[in-house]
Order: C-alpha cells, then structure tokens, then sequence
C-alpha cells in the first residue's frame, strides 16, 4: 500500500475513496467558515485575495459527496509559488499540479482529509487560480443552483445516477457531469 497521496495510483484512489453521495449538512458552511478562517490567518490576505465555497456542498437541498470544495483567488505571480505550496502543506494540505485542459489553464489544487486507515475525517478540496481562470464560472454554477431548485434537483438526479454507476471511478464519474454544468452555464449566459 502506498505511503503518501502522491504514490497512489488511479485505481488506489478509486477504491480507497469511492463516491459516496450524503444529505445535504446545513454545518457545511461553519466548516467551510472555519477552515477559510484557518487559512487566512495563516497564510495572509496578501497571497489570499478571496475564498469560496463552492461545489455541490454549498448548495442546500442537495445530496453532495461530503467535501468542502475551495476556490481561492492567488494573484497570478504566486501561481506555482513553491512559498505559498509549502504554506498550505504546512496546514496539511497536499499539493498537486491540474495540467491545462480544454479551455481551462494550469491552475493549483489541494487536498486534505485522506485518511488510509478508513477513519473518516473532513475532506477539503482546494482549486487555487488567478481570477481570469475561465474556474471562477463555478461561482455562476453554485448561484444558478441555490436559486433555481428545479435545476439544482436535476443536477443531484444526475450526480446520484453517476454515483451508483461510477462508485469507483471518480474521472468517469466528473466527466458524467461536465455536459450538464456547461449546459447550465449556456443558459447563464444566455438570460445575461
């Protein structure tokens, strides 16, 4: 088994963290609340420019997998700042790179919460980009959900259908939902 998040392999992260889909926790915020709290006063307010929450956690009346999705707004000179990486993993945060994608470019990303010995402990998920990342759209996502329920129902719908199909298959599993989330961000656009 391996030792640290960085020697797991794809399958060792699909069968140690399956998808698991729970009741929305109106604590969620007060974790989130708590953790940015954390981090501000550890890291600063000159590297840390703003902190949302944001994911499927931060929308009420929905099952979510019990993570607390971060977007944290750098300035673009510390993107890849090995200071502000060794920052965060000093507040037990893991490091990785998200290599550009379709029209998203490289950005930072952080987790912490991995637990190999099965106890449970809150998982963060932290995506860390200068505000002209095309990531910051997830803020019109979360907000077109927590005021639209018939949306936000169909989006649990699907993540709850993707869930059981790809328990362990967390890449299918995100992939299910890009489709939908570009599809709500068209009619975002749309009704601007």
């Amino acid at each position: 088994m391996a030792k640290t998040l960085y020697e797991l392999t794809k399958e060792d992260w699909n069968s140690l963290f399956p998808i698991e889909m729970v009741d929305h926790n109106p604590n969620w915020k007060s974790v989130f609340e708590k953790e940015k709290e954390a981090i501000l006063s550890s890291v600063g307010s000159d590297a840390i420019l703003r902190v949302e929450h944001f994911g499927s956690s931060s929308i009420p009346n929905i099952k979510s997998k019990p993570y607390i999705d971060m977007l944290i707004e750098i300035p673009t000179e510390l993107l890849f700042d090995e200071d502000l990486i060794a920052k965060f993993e000093t507040l037990g945060y893991s490091y990785f790179k998200v290599p550009k994608r379709d029209h998203i470019p490289a950005y930072m990303s952080f987790g912490k919460g991995y637990r190999f010995d099965g106890k449970k402990e809150q998982i963060y998920h932290i995506h860390m980009c200068p505000k002209d990342n095309v990531m910051w759209e997830q803020l019109l996502f979360r907000d077109y959900l927590n005021e639209n329920e018939d949306r936000a129902k169909a989006y649990e719908e699907l993540k709850l259908e993707l869930a059981s199909k790809f328990r362990n298959d967390r890449g299918a599993y995100v992939l299910g939902k890009n489709d939908f989330i570009k599809e709500t961000l068209e009619l975002i656009k749309n009704q601007e």
